[in-house]
């Protein structure tokens, strides 16, 4: 059901950076300001920090994205927050499936966030990369990706933020298949390693999906974050001054991040907001 004639839409933004300092929670609120410009609705954005205080939303709002985060997700297993979170998701999934609620909730998961639902669904093994994966790099789409409203607009293949020490492979075709999930789109390929290919984009049903990258990273942000002293040693020592220059360059041309930033996450919300979510 489209959510066009409300007067207002709520929007819960589910923080799992664990307290620490980043960049992502900015660029999230950035997009939903610039989104709320352009309709006619009236936007509430309420935030929830989901680890440190264990804050979690109920089931009275419209979109809820959960972002990414520091550390392994596998750490949480067993813990109060991860146990309260799945509980959560167990809560809108149950209102979603309940054919009385017309109005359907709308998740999106972002990295640290994609993992745990990747893991607490059994879509594929989520395990520790052989080194971590740091950079703007191309996404490449699958037969459903193509398909896929979230991707309108985009390029096959588009480019993303990827940061990531753990990643999403080996997918359980099986149980995707039976739970409905559908593979959207994959990262590149690297012929010159015996490595699988992780998944980049998955949807879960017709109300759930998500990113193993940051669909939100701008080039402002990245921009200051690569430029740091530390950052910029850091990546110089491990991948050589090339490869920072590389990034630098790639953030400076609107068809690589930048276009994804001003796409996916807009097309989470206008879909849901029109009601061809799915």
């Amino acid at each position: 059901m489209s959510l066009k004639n409300k007067k207002q839409v709520r929007i819960a933004l589910l923080d799992l950076y664990d307290g620490v300092d980043n960049q992502g929670m900015r660029c999230i609120r950035e997009i939903i300001n610039q989104w709320k410009e352009s309709i006619p609705n009236n936007v509430v954005l309420d935030e929830f920090e989901v680890r440190l205080k264990q804050e979690l939303p109920g089931t009275g709002y419209d979109y809820y994205i959960s972002s990414g985060g520091p550390g392994s997700p596998l750490e949480g297993i067993d813990s109060p927050w991860e146990k309260n979170y799945f509980a959560w998701l167990k809560t809108i999934e149950d209102y979603n499936n309940n054919e009385q609620n017309t109005e359907k909730k709308n998740v999106f998961f972002i990295c640290h966030s994609f993992q745990l639902a990747a893991r607490h669904y059994n879509i594929g093994e989520v395990r520790k990369r052989n080194s971590t994966a740091f950079g703007i790099f191309p996404i490449h789409m699958l037969s459903h990706g193509k398909e896929e409203t979230l991707f309108d607009g985009l390029k096959d293949p588009f480019y993303a933020m990827d940061s990531r020490d753990y990643q999403v492979v080996s997918p359980n075709t099986s149980h995707i298949a039976k739970m409905g999930g559908q593979i959207l789109a994959i990262e590149k390929e690297r012929p010159h390693v015996p490595y699988e290919r992780a998944i980049m984009a998955f949807r879960f049903n017709k109300y759930f999906i998500g990113t193993q990258f940051h669909p939100e990273a701008d080039a402002i942000g990245m921009s200051m974050y690569l430029q740091r002293e530390d950052k910029k040693k850091t990546i110089i020592e491990n991948y050589g001054e090339s490869k920072w220059n590389n990034m630098i360059e790639r953030l400076n041309d609107p068809d690589k991040i930048m276009w994804t930033y001003s796409h996916i996450l807009p097309n989470f919300l206008n879909g849901a907001l029109n009601g061809h979510n799915g």
